[in-house]
């Protein structure tokens, strides 16, 4: 997003203003450009390597998203049975998706397998039912623990020792056993350790312990680091340097290969990395409430459009699009739902009056997947801005939407 000559916020060359007029707010808009540029960045990044880029879905499902990685090479990382038959209906193959559960039943462990997916299992009670049903006549992948610390927030922090995710490595003795036992065929390690990493010797302490396992599975084809790459939020934010990780990684990766006896694939599974950055939630301002000790800047959306900032202490960016020369002012951006709703507390921003437009930046990653309707609300549409055409990948709801699966009965 930025200035053009005439004043005017726009993306490709589309003014952002003209879209949510069209298409009404709250309004989620999407930047194709910037997308396939983080996508290239890690391609060209880990160059050296045979690597596969496995988009984790979960950050966004529009098709629509799905489908213009899919055209630059990316692959797929899902987490559901639902997120399984996306990937298939955006014309990803079933080889091209893996799918990495949590606490679901066998029920759909057999789902994924029968639609000819890559099965990635995180704990030893699905893997001894697993070997029991396919034997080795399936193979998967199995994701550790590494018991590692690392990640923006407790909540997005999945590799420590009080994680409900993944195989612990210091049950490594055990799940040998379970593996021998049933003879299954391991192709892949999987290592996540959780989001907004910044450090890059996390995923080189991540390497270590993977290379080290690595040589009581002799036929694997792939090792798996997940992702957790730290995108910007503010102007100041340091990010990961993706070049300077795939330059360390790679060295370390190629003398493991050597020690390992063949080369292997190496896969990563950016989500947020590719698609926060390129997404605005456009937010239409409904009130400006001054209190003795606030001035609260009320808009036409809430948590239920953008909940990371109440679940995560998220920090996003808000710009004033209708007022890009006014004077900046503190105030606190809050939404329309009943229920303490904080948007962006003490932001200084150019000086917001009614009806003026807003856009909240990195909303491309966990906005609309984790949106909801609550209080009633509708969820918005989606607008991805591709080719410098603004095109509509999704309707705005209505209220037939929210009463379609309801059953009326006599009460």
């Amino acid at each position: 997003m930025e200035l053009n000559q005439a004043n005017k916020y726009e993306i490709q060359g589309v003014n952002l203003e003209e879209v949510a007029n069209e298409y009404g707010t709250p309004l989620y808009v999407y930047d194709s450009e910037k997308i396939l540029q983080q996508l290239n960045s890690i391609k060209g990044a880990f160059s050296e390597l045979n690597v596969r880029i496995k988009y984790a879905a979960k950050a966004l499902t529009n098709l629509s998203i799905l489908r213009l990685l899919k055209s630059e090479g990316a692959e797929l990382d899902v987490v559901s049975i639902e997120e399984v038959h996306l990937g298939l209906k955006a014309g990803f193959k079933p080889e091209e998706i893996l799918y990495t559960p949590n606490c679901v039943s066998f029920e759909e462990i057999q789902k994924a397998v029968d639609l000819g997916v890559t099965m990635n299992i995180d704990n030893i009670s699905i893997l001894e039912q697993f070997g029991n049903k396919y034997g080795k006549t399936v193979p998967c992948c199995i994701r550790l623990n590494p018991h590692i610390m690392a990640g923006g927030n407790t909540k997005i922090s999945t590799g420590h020792v009080d994680s409900k995710f993944g195989i612990s490595i210091y049950q490594l003795p055990h799940l040998l056993r379970v593996i021998k036992s049933n003879n299954i065929n391991i192709i892949g390690l999987h290592m996540h350790t959780g989001s907004d990493i910044l450090d890059a010797d996390v995923f080189l302490k991540v390497a270590e312990i993977l290379f080290g396992i690595a040589k009581d599975f002799p036929d694997l084809r792939f090792i798996d680091f997940g992702s957790g790459f730290k995108v910007k939020y503010r102007e100041e934010d340091i990010v990961t340097n993706v070049f300077d990780l795939g330059a360390k990684l790679a060295d370390a990766f190629k003398r493991f290969c050597v020690d390992y006896g063949r080369e292997l694939e190496i896969w990563f599974e950016p989500g947020k990395f590719l698609v926060s950055e390129a997404g605005l939630l456009l937010v239409r301002t409904n009130v400006v409430k001054t209190t003795p000790a606030t001035v609260f800047v009320g808009v036409d959306s809430g948590m239920n459009h953008l909940l990371r900032p109440m679940m995560y202490d998220a920090y996003h960016e808000i710009v004033n699009l209708s007022n890009p020369n006014g004077t900046s002012r503190i105030c606190t951006v809050v939404g329309y739902i009943c229920e303490t709703d904080t948007l962006g507390l003490d932001r200084k921003i150019n000086e917001v009056r009614e009806g003026d437009l807003l856009a909240i930046k990195n909303a491309g990653a966990y906005a609309f997947s984790m949106a909801s309707n609550y209080n009633s609300r509708l969820r918005p549409a989606e607008v991805l801005i591709h080719n410098g055409e603004a095109k509509l990948i999704r309707k705005r709801e209505t209220l037939d939407d929210l009463l379609r699966n309801q059953v009326e009965v006599d009460i």
